[in-house]
C-alpha cells in the first residue's frame, strides 16, 4: 500500500476501502475482482495501484486501521481493557461479520498477533487482568495468551450471529478471573 498522507491519496484510499467492503457484503471475498472494486467507485484502476498493490493489500489496509484504532483505545483507556475490546467489537461488527462470512477472521488475529506485543512493550504489564492466572511467564506469553484467550471468545460471539450480550460475556470472563 502507498503510504502518501496526501489529501486526494487519502480520499482515493478511503472510496476504495468502501468499496471493497460493499462488495464484501453482497459477494464472497474470492470472487472479488479488482476491477470490480474499481468499479464501484469513480476512479481510474491506474488510481488503484497508485494506492494498493492488489485487492488483498486492500483488505489489509482496512484490517489495519481496525486494528490501529483498537490499540489507541487500548493505550487511552480509562477503563479496564475488558470494556474497550467489546465496544471496539459492537463497534465494529459489521467488518468482524464480513470477516467471518469470508472465513478470513484468522487474519485479524494474525495482526493483532504482530501489533499487540509491540504496543505492550510501552504498558504496563501490572493492570494486565491475565497476569494473575499466568504467574511469572515472560510477558511475551501474557500477551499471547490474552490474544487467543479473549479473541477465540469473540470469534465464538461472531460465529454464534453476535446475538449474546456482550456485557454479559464481559462479566462472565471477569468473574472467571476473578477466582485466580
Amino acid at each position: 500500500m502507498n503510504n502518501s498522507q496526501n489529501p486526494s491519496s487519502l480520499r482515493s484510499k478511503k472510496e476504495i476501502t468502501d468499496a471493497l467492503i460493499k462488495l464484501m457484503q453482497d459477494h464472497p471475498y474470492s470472487e472479488i475482482s479488482v476491477k470490480q472494486i474499481v468499479m464501484e467507485t469513480s476512479l481510474a484502476r491506474k488510481t488503484f495501484y497508485l494506492n494498493f498493490t492488489s485487492k488483498d493489500d486492500v483488505l489489509n489496509s482496512v484490517i489495519n486501521q481496525l486494528i490501529l484504532e483498537y490499540t489507541i483505545a487500548l493505550s487511552n483507556a480509562s477503563e479496564g481493557p475488558f470494556t474497550v475490546i467489546f465496544e471496539f467489537c459492537e463497534k465494529n461488527k459489521e467488518m468482524l461479520n464480513l470477516l467471518h462470512k469470508n472465513n478470513m477472521l484468522y487474519l485479524l488475529l494474525l495482526r493483532l498477533n504482530e501489533v499487540i506485543p509491540e504496543c505492550n512493550r510501552t504498558m504496563d504489564m501490572s493492570n494486565n487482568p491475565f497476569a494473575r492466572t499466568i504467574g511469572n511467564l515472560e510477558p511475551d506469553y501474557i500477551i499471547a495468551f490474552n490474544i487467543g484467550a479473549i479473541w477465540n471468545v469473540i470469534f465464538k460471539w461472531v460465529d454464534r450471529g453476535m446475538t449474546d450480550s456482550l456485557d454479559d460475556i464481559k462479566n462472565t470472563i471477569e468473574q472467571y478471573l476473578s477466582q485466580y
